[in-house]
């Protein structure tokens, strides 16, 4: 039987605590004020809005310059006698035109000058108003992203057990109480989001408004927020409708997660493989439930971040990052069980198949991440090429720097067939990767809700360190109620004798 470590348990309480003091920091120095957001834009060192009303303060200057240096043409006194001529008076007229046409004219001078200082401070004003929004959705973004990344690493593990009960594999079953400790999280990261999501819907704090097709009036016609094409998908973008969904997709997961683990350890006390089979088809069933729910899931929860944006290879793209992550986990957590003298049958085998998976959805996560980024950008519909377009222009360095982590660093460490058996190595290309996909969760999520506002604070450090903390903490605890090692699996002594 494991035991949990004081040092790990106290590693993962410290790590919570440290971790909800930044998220309540992050809430706390928010703004709360439109006056606190024109400070921050008047302070700000990008200077780009600043200069922006420079130029419509100097435009508005020059304009009242060159009305106040228009000349004005002397007014002609006419002369009080009854002598004059015709031609005398039609001259007088003539001279006097050019006056009345300069005076229209600097009358529709001023005039564009008021109409040109009201628009800018229209502009200013709405500019204000929307950093506003943007900075108070910055903590709840942050808690999103830790929060879903966390949930779906552990359901990553459960999709990998999942397969390979399916497949009847049989090098796997040494380590299937390692997957089931990591999906033991699952229940608790999904009661957790839950809560997210229906905060997120129903508007308990005002200072969330992380989806767009949530805004009130957003499918009013007639309303200053209305968009016909939000409008248009709302029969499908309804928050009742989408905290149904996401109740259905969570807690399928999770009755899985709880009937396969409850089978697998009655099949530990059995006398035939009743149970086993039962597991079977369960996992059949799941995996079906699991590859429809999963998309649905990415397009509630990910994609509708910029509903006038969608991609038909975004399930796939996301359930590979989450999916590569989970078998990451898997293997980080069977090394250092190993480390402490545990799980005396997992071979450098074992271990090496774990590490040809992370190598393997690895690439298979860049050729779905190349294969979205190339078809729309050489598409260059508008309406498309800007979700790259902005990920591009103002989150360049998590952008590129997620392909580098999550792509060529693996294919440079693990590719070597020996450095997919070196503990050090799995361990620090693991550490990679699971910081590149949180980072991929990053660039899905920050631009719709942040847009250019975004930075590594309190909130995006304090966020991952909890639920890091939290993670270790359920996921060890699990592993200490049940025996390490399956007894009664049919291919418990091919997975003890496995090698390759």
């Amino acid at each position: 039987m494991y035991t949990f470590s004081k040092s790990l348990k106290n590693t993962a309480l410290v790590l919570m605590i440290l971790g909800f003091a930044g998220i309540v920091y992050g809430f706390l120095s928010t703004p709360n004020t439109i006056e606190e957001v024109e400070k921050i834009v008047a302070e700000s060192h990008h200077g780009g809005h600043k200069v922006e009303a420079t130029a419509h303060n100097t435009h508005e200057a020059e304009a009242k310059h060159e009305v106040a240096e228009t000349p004005v043409t002397e007014k002609i006194v006419e002369p009080k006698t009854d002598s004059i001529s015709n031609s005398e008076k039609d001259t007088s007229k003539v001279a006097s035109a050019p006056v009345v046409e300069e005076k229209i004219e600097s009358s529709h001078n001023e005039k564009a000058v008021e109409v040109t200082a009201v628009d800018a401070e229209k502009e200013h004003k709405e500019h204000v108003e929307h950093v506003f929004h943007q900075l108070q959705n910055k903590p709840w973004a942050a808690l999103y992203v830790a929060c879903i990344f966390f949930m779906l690493v552990s359901l990553g593990a459960l999709a990998f057990y999942a397969i390979q009960q399916v497949a009847q594999a049989g090098w796997s079953p040494v380590l299937f109480r390692v997957m089931q400790g990591i999906t033991a999280y699952l229940p608790v990261g999904s009661i957790l989001f839950l809560v997210i999501l229906i905060v997120t819907g129903t508007h308990v704090f005002h200072s969330n408004n992380l989806f767009v097709w949530m805004k009130e009036g957003v499918t009013e016609v007639g309303n200053a927020n209305y968009d016909k094409l939000i409008a248009g998908k709302s029969g499908y973008l309804n928050v009742t409708f989408w905290l149904i969904r996401a109740i259905v997709f969570l807690a399928g997961w999770n009755l899985y997660r709880y009937l396969s683990r409850k089978n697998c350890l009655a099949q530990d006390e059995s006398n035939d493989n009743t149970f086993y089979k039962k597991n079977f088809k369960m996992s059949a069933a799941f995996l079906v439930f699991f590859i429809v729910t999963e998309s649905i899931m990415s397009w509630d929860w990910l994609m509708s971040f910029d509903p006038h944006w969608f991609s038909t290879l975004f399930g796939w793209y996301v359930f590979a990052s989450f999916f590569v992550s989970g078998i990451t986990t898997i293997s980080m957590v069977t090394l250092y069980l190993k480390s402490k003298g545990y799980l005396e049958n997992v071979n450098s085998s074992h271990i090496h198949d774990l590490s040809k998976f992370m190598f393997g959805i690895s690439v298979f996560w860049t050729y779905l991440w190349f294969s979205q980024f190339m078809l729309i950008w050489y598409a260059n519909i508008p309406e498309e090429v800007t979700y790259f377009k902005f990920r591009i222009e103002y989150y360049n360095l998590p952008f590129f720097g997620a392909v580098v982590m999550n792509f060529i660093f693996p294919i440079l460490v693990l590719i070597n067939t020996d450095f997919k058996r070196i503990a050090p190595i799995i361990v620090g290309a693991g550490v990679v990767i699971l910081c590149g996909h949180y980072i991929d969760f990053f660039n899905m999520v920050m631009p719709a809700t942040v847009g250019d506002q975004w930075f590594i604070g309190a909130s995006e450090i304090g966020s991952v360190l909890f639920f890091l903390g939290l993670f270790i903490y359920v996921v060890f605890s699990a592993l200490t109620k049940v025996p390490l090692t399956p007894k009664r699996n049919p291919f418990i002594e091919e997975s003890k004798h496995f090698h390759y």
